[in-house]
């Protein structure tokens, strides 16, 4: 993703396990409690067992700041 900011909703879309504990695999996030794998850019939900992406947010700067629209 080489610096590029993105936000995603922390929560499986599979079972709800929190994906902050899951690893982040280039742009892919890993979910630690079966594995289901999410685009960490788009959101898509891109194995199984997930099938629903994730929500994403957008994202701003201003100065040293991250913005997140929710």
């Amino acid at each position: 993703m080489d610096g590029e900011i993105t936000a995603v909703e922390d929560m499986c879309t599979h079972d709800g396990a929190p994906l902050d504990q899951g690893e982040l695999e280039g742009r892919c996030i890993v979910c630690p409690r079966h594995g289901a794998t999410f685009d960490a850019v788009t959101g898509a939900a891109l194995t199984l067992p997930a099938v629903v992406p994730l929500r994403t947010f957008r994202v701003r700067t201003e100065g040293e700041d991250v913005l997140v629209d929710a």
